[in-house]
């Protein structure tokens, strides 16, 4: 691997993972702190809340770190792509497309790159690479892929309960039926 190539990778780790440390930092002590985020899950229909709060602020933050430092790549990558399928899932797929209309574009750029690090490793400005842990190609793409869709399936069987659809409420009076 080339210098290029290495400077790149340390240069997606990074962004990546200083994105998802803001991402949870926000979660945890932004505007609505943990009781805002709760409030938040709990509205996507998300059971308990302040657990659902805390567990993607420490995912959020340690998937976040570990990037940083690219240790434990394709586990960091499947625990980012599995916050992203459940943002994307959960609240911005209904919006479409389109970021600007809260849609899932952002998620899905989040969770590509990720996998990409799976399958590509960190580089050699790793602590993987310091270490010997080379686990890329097929075998850490799967590995960032299939934690985070098993991880995923999990929390949301575990505890996703979608409120049912409210009737509409309008001012109009009930139709009377003849009779």
């Amino acid at each position: 691997m080339g210098n290029a190539q290495a400077v790149a990778l340390l240069l997606v780790r990074v962004v990546v993972g200083v994105t998802m440390i803001a991402h949870g930092l926000n979660h945890w002590r932004g505007g609505g702190r943990i009781a805002g985020t709760a409030r938040w899950f709990t509205g996507l229909g998300l059971r308990h809340g302040v657990l659902q709060a805390w567990l993607s602020v420490v995912t959020e933050i340690g998937a976040g770190a570990l990037l940083v430092a690219g240790l434990l790549t394709p586990l960091a990558g499947a625990a980012v792509i599995s916050v992203m399928l459940v943002a994307g899932l959960l609240a911005h797929r209904p919006n479409g497309f389109f970021v600007f209309r809260e849609g899932y574009e952002y998620v899905l750029l989040l969770a590509v790159t990720s996998l990409a690090l799976g399958l590509l490793g960190p580089g050699r400005l790793s602590v993987d690479s310091a270490a010997g842990i080379t686990v890329t190609g097929w075998t850490g793409g799967g590995i960032a892929l299939g934690v985070a869709v098993v991880a995923t399936a999990g929390l949301l069987a575990t505890f996703w309960r979608p409120q049912p659809a409210k009737a509409a409420v309008t001012d109009e009076p009930a139709e009377q039926v003849p009779g």
